[in-house]
């Protein structure tokens, strides 16, 4: 990839699914350039396809039109060592240990055991669970069971973290220390965050872009760049500017 090039290029993308009534257009000329380094969120009224699409950027879903370049690289397939992938639910293996989990995908790539100890360990310590190593899931709480799930996407340090709703069936304090903890990963990490949610508040409160989709079929209506200062805080929430965005978002997905 040349320094110039974005992270992410998608261009001309077009996807429809087959149903008993025919074939349904589910997202329509979807153009997006994503720079390193940049933490962009996606969102959208329910059903516009903003999760089917990251699943393509992920290699994980084939479109029906369009390419999709990451970090130089045609995602056609799944491709861990470019893009690490974070579900709404955790998908931890229940047999294993949190490091174990972490340890995973290296163990795949038959990665020397000393050698994915000490990242996992390493990781585990990013995302705030030393002392919790040797936990299996069912010992877990829900953010903790994310926080497994986050540095289990960063273990092969990609340069792309995609995150599909992770926070989306936590409690509502637990979610925005998450969103906190997940800013701070992200400032030491230098990676770049491609996060959906329908949240709008933590759209706005995490992002440098928002990327807004229509309703069925989904197009992209509008990129919104956040202007709020970091390192963010809570106290923000409650600003005029804070409010503002909220409102240009909510405006242009009510209907």
């Amino acid at each position: 990839m040349q320094i110039t090039d974005p992270m992410v290029r998608i261009s001309n993308l077009s996807h429809t699914y087959q149903s008993r009534d025919g074939i349904v257009p589910a997202l329509v000329d979807i153009n997006i350039e994503i720079q390193a380094g940049r933490f962009v969120v996606i969102v959208g009224p329910s059903g516009c396809g903003k999760s089917s699409l990251l699943m393509m950027m992920a290699g994980l879903l084939a479109p029906s039109q369009g390419t999709i370049v990451c970090s130089g690289h045609p995602m056609v397939s799944p491709n861990p060592d470019v893009a690490g992938v974070v579900f709404q639910e955790a998908s931890l293996y229940p047999w294993l240990t949190a490091m174990e989990n972490v340890e995973f995908p290296l163990s795949l790539q038959h990665t020397p055991k000393k050698l994915r100890k000490e990242k996992a360990q390493d990781l585990l310590a990013l995302v705030g669970l030393q002392g919790f190593e040797d936990r299996y899931p069912h010992e877990l709480s829900g953010g903790m069971k994310q926080r497994v799930s986050i540095a289990r996407g960063l273990v092969q340090d990609p340069p792309l973290l995609m995150m599909d709703e992770p926070f989306a069936a936590l409690d509502e304090q637990t979610r925005i220390t998450m969103g906190d903890e997940l800013l701070s990963i992200w400032e030491k990490t230098k990676k770049t965050v491609v996060f959906v949610t329908h949240s709008l508040t933590e759209a706005a409160y995490l992002a440098d872009e928002i990327i807004v989709m229509s309703a069925r079929p989904g197009r992209i209506i509008d990129r919104i760049e956040v202007d709020l200062p970091r390192p963010r805080a809570y106290e923000m929430m409650s600003t005029v500017r804070f409010a503002q965005l909220r409102e240009r978002i909510w405006n242009q997905i009510k209907h």
